[in-house]
């Protein structure tokens, strides 16, 4: 799928806070991104990337929202600009996965970096890069997640917003799971095992960004992705404990000891190049 590119002035509300961009239009078959003029050719590759995700993810969710925006702006202050409280989000979560909170979602619409400003922002560590370049496939996760799922944003609302804060292991893990960052995830995992406590399970709204794959890349070693996709599906009335349980089909005192045996064997597959069990 090709995207192809209008060089034309826009005037969208979300653009208008954010000074001096030069904002032009491409658009696919599924996505219109809204970006600066000088990243006309990462735009056209970021939505080829997007609607080739938007087809793996229709063959496991029976809704895949179209019809999407994707803001794409050059530089991360751009970004805090127009959305002053994500800054303050990536301080709410563990500083060894702050760099990977690079994004946001609302209904019909994601905000990302570009992808040369997502080359800058990763570290010299291996997977930082190609986490980060996933970024604009971890929120239209989201915006599957939530098509899917009728409890978690979008749309944003107090009742959705405090689900999301308290499933936020759910929904981010299934956003990390889904576009493929766990796996590159490793050295920033092995960073926060270093840091601070034991994380705990499932992981907090601290950890969710990081950790919360690391749950569905367990569920996926054991009974596959269409597991995956109904635990992000549903949110179990018990609580997220018993949502655990349903999906491993085992006490979630269990799954949180293999859990806890699989981040301390990602960690130490940093250090050797070897491919760790679960993957």
């Amino acid at each position: 799928m090709t995207a192809t590119v209008q060089a034309k002035s826009i005037n969208a509300r979300t653009c208008e806070r954010v000074p001096r961009v030069a904002w032009v239009q491409s658009q696919s078959l599924s996505f219109t991104a809204r970006h600066d003029s000088r990243d006309a050719e990462d735009a056209a590759d970021v939505l080829q990337r997007l609607e080739e995700h938007r087809s793996l993810m229709a063959e496991i969710f029976p809704r895949t929202p179209g019809d999407v925006t994707v803001i794409i702006y050059p530089r991360p202050l751009e970004l805090a600009l127009a959305h002053p409280w994500l800054p303050f989000a990536q301080l709410l979560s563990a500083p060894a996965g702050r760099r990977y909170f690079a994004g946001w979602f609302a209904s019909g619409e994601m905000y990302v970096l570009s992808p040369r400003a997502l080359e800058a922002r990763a570290s010299a560590v291996p997977g930082s890069r190609d986490a980060l370049l996933r970024a604009p496939l971890h929120e239209y996760a989201h915006l599957v997640i939530g098509a899917n799922n009728p409890d978690l944003p979008p749309p944003f609302g107090r009742k959705s917003l405090a689900r999301y804060l308290r499933w936020a292991w759910l929904a981010e893990g299934a956003a990390s799971y889904f576009s493929g960052q766990v796996r590159h995830l490793r050295p920033a995992i092995a960073r926060r095992l270093r840091e601070g406590s034991p994380p705990s399970f499932p992981p907090s709204l601290r950890d969710a960004p990081l950790l919360g794959g690391t749950v569905f890349s367990l569920l996926h070693g054991g009974a596959g992705r269409e597991a995956c996709a109904a635990l992000a599906s549903r949110l179990d009335l018990d609580g997220p404990g018993r949502a655990i349980e349903r999906a491993f089909l085992r006490p979630a005192e269990e799954v949180e000891h293999d859990w806890r045996a699989y981040l301390a064997d990602m960690a130490a597959t940093t250090a050797r190049p070897t491919i760790s069990r679960h993957e």
